[in-house]
């Protein structure tokens, strides 16, 4: 799909320096949603790295208001989850006067309107961030009943992963006890693999990336849902 000029939205993106997926939004944005992205200093992964991506949002957020954008993204699943969504809305709307939304915003609505509780949990996340999301999810009522991934060091790794290499990861998850599988980080590329991936697990999936764009257009009402990046952005859920 093409991005078009924004004709029906532009969305700013707040995204880490590192990171190598930050053309997955677009790619899975209807025509006529357009993604604008600017860069928030980050080249390490860790809990630590993730609270520090926030150090300066500010000025950022200001150049994404120059777009004359309607929402801006912050879109790191795991440093809006260790700092707080409410903490990183706050400054940006106080910057530039304009609505922002989360990573793991998106994420828990998508994860509550699969209606799913048992979670399986797959990432490229650190020891510390896997700890720290499985208990962020268990203290909002989620059981998660089986991890998996990869730990990266760096950003640029977690991008450097093949889609293809998601696929045999999801793998293990298929005939797990879960209601859905949570593909966390939006640092990685899935899109390409994601109906498949799904198609293998038998169960919802929702990845970061793909629930920050479905939650997008929600929140500025935008109706259509493009096909084939899972059930969740096609519209089964809502």
């Amino acid at each position: 799909m093409t991005g078009g000029f924004g004709w029906r939205a532009r969305i700013g993106q707040l995204y880490p320096a590192g990171g190598l997926a930050d053309s997955e939004p677009q790619t899975m944005a209807p025509d006529g949603v357009l993604f604008v992205t600017t860069r928030l200093g980050f080249n390490r992964v860790g809990l630590e790295q993730s609270r520090g991506l926030v150090r300066d949002l500010e000025g950022p957020a200001r150049l994404l208001a120059d777009a004359q954008v309607q929402l801006i993204l912050f879109n790191c699943t795991s440093a809006s989850m260790a700092v707080g969504p409410e903490a990183i809305k706050t400054r940006i709307t106080g910057a530039t006067g304009i609505p922002a939304t989360t990573t793991i915003e998106g994420v828990m609505a998508a994860l509550a309107a699969t209606g799913a509780r048992r979670l399986g949990l797959l990432t490229p996340y650190s020891e510390d961030v896997v700890e720290a999301e499985t208990v962020f999810l268990r203290d909002r009522g989620y059981a998660v009943t089986q991890t998996g991934g990869r730990p990266c060091r760096t950003p640029v790794e977690q991008g450097s992963i093949p889609p293809e290499t998601w696929l045999d990861w999801a793998a293990p998850f298929a005939g797990a006890p879960i209601d859905a599988l949570l593909i966390s980080c939006a640092g990685i590329r899935l899109a390409p693999v994601l109906a498949a991936i799904e198609q293998r697990v038998g169960v919802p999936v929702v990845t970061s990336n793909q629930a920050v764009v479905w939650n997008c257009l929600k929140l500025l009402g935008i109706g259509e849902r493009p096909p084939g990046f899972g059930a969740l952005l096609a519209g089964r859920y809502g």
